[in-house]
Parts: structure tokens; sequence; C-alpha cells
């Protein structure tokens, strides 16, 4: 007993805060993967590459002298600014066209290979690895935990809660949802659709550059980074429910602890593909995911 109660302590309870750490991040990109498909319908496959770009354009702000607590507020605003404009110039030009679902998926495909090139030209090939920002780790109930994680989980509750209150609890969020249930019926009502969609698509974006600028310590920055944590955001986002907040959130937490616990069980190599063949099942037996879409609920 005294040996399994060890085993709870020093060994489940640690994976379990590393992979709740990785969760809120994951859950970070996978809610403006699901934001931007619930409201425009769009499948981003850029969504990887502007999550490497936030963590790259925090490389740079960093270089130039811009603190760490700084970068959390400017990478978010460079990175909107970026989004309102690739849906502004590129989205917009297929969005209303008869087949725009395999236009827009192929048009952010081909966003995504012409990004991770920009980035080998600009940061080079190799792999970067960022310093911690904050050091140190805590005790909390008899396990030692990274600072830096702690914090992790941390703000990044705090920024998951901000958005559903935003998204369920005001009036631009009412405006976003109406938008996403029936556009024509929200745009005979005086909701500005256009702007709504691509403010909802530069959020999206902000939020994939935020989740880079936050995981850049824990991981190598390389040009390819966005395919990685991609994959994840896609398959929280397909068995949370396309389009669902809630799904999102409730997803990211769960996929990342079967993957992160299965570590401990079998060889790291299988945790990812154990995460797609739950993915597989969710959509052979409930395609719609857990929850509904987002104009729905």
């Amino acid at each position: 007993m005294a040996a399994f109660i060890d085993w709870l302590q020093f060994v489940l309870a640690p994976q379990v805060a590393n992979g709740l750490s990785i969760g809120v991040a994951v859950i970070l990109m996978a809610l403006g993967l699901t934001i931007i498909f619930g409201l425009l319908d769009v499948i981003n496959m850029a969504h990887g590459e502007f999550y490497a770009l936030g963590a790259y354009v925090g490389l740079s702000m960093a270089a130039m002298g811009a603190p760490f607590w700084l970068l959390l507020v400017l990478v978010p605003l460079t990175m909107a600014v970026i989004g309102y404009g690739a849906e502004r110039l590129l989205i917009q030009r297929v969005f209303h066209q008869k087949d725009r679902h395999m236009l827009t998926l192929l048009l952010t495909f081909g966003l995504a290979i012409v990004l991770e090139d920009v980035y080998k030209l600009i940061w080079g090939p190799q792999a970067i690895k960022p310093e911690s920002p904050i050091t140190g780790g805590s005790e909390i109930l008899g396990v030692f935990l990274p600072n830096y994680r702690l914090f992790l989980i941390a703000i990044g509750s705090a920024i998951i809660v901000a958005v559903w209150l935003v998204v369920y609890r005001t009036r631009l969020g009412a405006m976003v949802r109406a938008a996403a249930f029936d556009k024509n019926m929200a745009s005979s009502l005086g909701v500005p659709v256009t702007q709504v969609y691509a403010g909802a698509f530069a959020f999206g974006v902000a939020l994939a550059g935020l989740s880079g600028v936050l995981l850049a310590p824990l991981y190598s920055m390389f040009p390819t980074m966005g395919k990685d944590f991609i994959l994840m955001a896609f398959s929280v986002v397909i068995v949370g429910g396309l389009g669902s907040i809630t799904g999102a959130v409730v997803a990211g937490l769960v996929l990342t602890q079967i993957q992160t616990i299965a570590s401990l069980f079998i060889s790291p190599s299988w945790a990812d593909p154990l995460v797609f063949g739950i993915m597989v099942a969710v959509l052979m037996v409930r395609p719609q995911g857990m929850f509904g879409r987002l104009g729905h609920g």
C-alpha cells in the first residue's frame, strides 16, 4: 500500500499536473479553431502555423527587449491583426463560392506550406529553445511542480473562462452566436456579419499565437512545430464537437490526460495513436462529437 501511495504521489500526480498544463494550452488552440469553424464553417489548416508564428513573433520581440509579461499582450494583438488581414485578403475571396469548404481548406493548407518556408527563411531551420521566464518549483500536497507549469495552468484557465464568459454572457458573444446560427437573420437584425466573421477569425488566430508564446518555454521552436499541436487540437475539436466551446474544453482536458497518463504504461510513441484512435471511435459512434455547435449552445 505504501508503495502504491508513493507511486500516486511521485509518479502519477506530477504526470497529471504536466498533462493539465499542456491541456490548457491545447484548449486555447482548440478554442480558436472551434470558434473559426463554428462561425465561418472554415477548417483552418494553417492554425498550427499561426501557433508557430506566435512563438516566433514572441521570440523576436523578446530579442528586442520586450519582457515576457508584455509579450502576453503584444503577441495576441499582433496575431489578431495578422488574422484579420488573412481573413479579409484570403478567406473572403473564396468564402462565398459554391464549393467554399473545399476551397477554404485548400487555401489554408497552401498558406500553411508557405508560412513554414517563410519561418525557415527568417528564423532558420534549426530548433530554438527559449529560457523559461519563471524558474524554480513549488511543493503542493507533497508533489513538487515547476512554477512555470503552475503559471501556465493558472493563466490558461483564466483565459478559457474569459472566452466562455465573452461568448455566452456578453452582447458581443450573442452577436457571434446569432451569426453562427443564422447569418441572414442576424444580418437583418443589424448584426455586422462580415465584421463579426473577420473578428472571429482574428480572435481565433490570436488565441493560437498566445498558445505559441506560452508553450515556447516548454518545447523547442522549429518551422514545422505547428503540425505537432494542430493534430492534437483537431482531435480535441472533433471529439468535443465541431464549433462547441464547452466541448473543446472538456475534450482538451480528457484527451491530454489520457495521453500523458498512458505514457506511463505504454511507449510514448503510442500515446498519440491512442488519442487519434479515440477520435476515430467518437466519429464512428457520435459523429457530431460530445456537444453541439457554437450557434446551438
